[in-house]
């Protein structure tokens, strides 16, 4: 069955949040590290079909990171989460990661193009 994944993305740390059959099925806190989060995600999500988080200042290299490791990584617009994660009512980074995890698992998002990594 596929398994859908939010980051809520840190400089230090990042939340994780896995969802599967419409539920939660495990989350946590992993150093952001794309390497290190790959692996969490091929342990925890063998059958990951989407792995969403938001635009930000690490978006580009957590994208390009993510998609070497064979992550189905997927970068969505922030401004367009920031509305559907502002209706929860305890806003915290796992409550963001849970959301982002929803949204991937619903298809309701606004995925944005990342430019190459090169450019300026």
């Amino acid at each position: 069955m596929d398994q859908y994944i939010g980051l809520d993305v840190s400089i230090k740390e990042t939340a994780i949040s896995i969802r599967q059959g419409g539920k939660r099925i495990w989350r946590g806190k992993c150093a952001s590290d794309p390497q290190l989060l790959a692996a969490m995600i091929r342990k925890r999500a063998p059958e990951a079909r989407r792995v969403v988080f938001e635009t930000g200042p690490l978006s580009v290299w957590f994208y390009h990171a993510l998609t070497a490791e064979g992550m189905p990584a997927i970068c969505i617009d922030a401004r367009h989460a920031k509305a559907a994660l502002d209706m929860a009512a305890n806003k915290t980074d796992a409550n963001d990661a849970d959301g982002l995890a929803h949204l991937a698992e619903i298809g309701f998002y606004r995925e944005v193009r990342v430019r190459a990594s090169t450019a300026c």
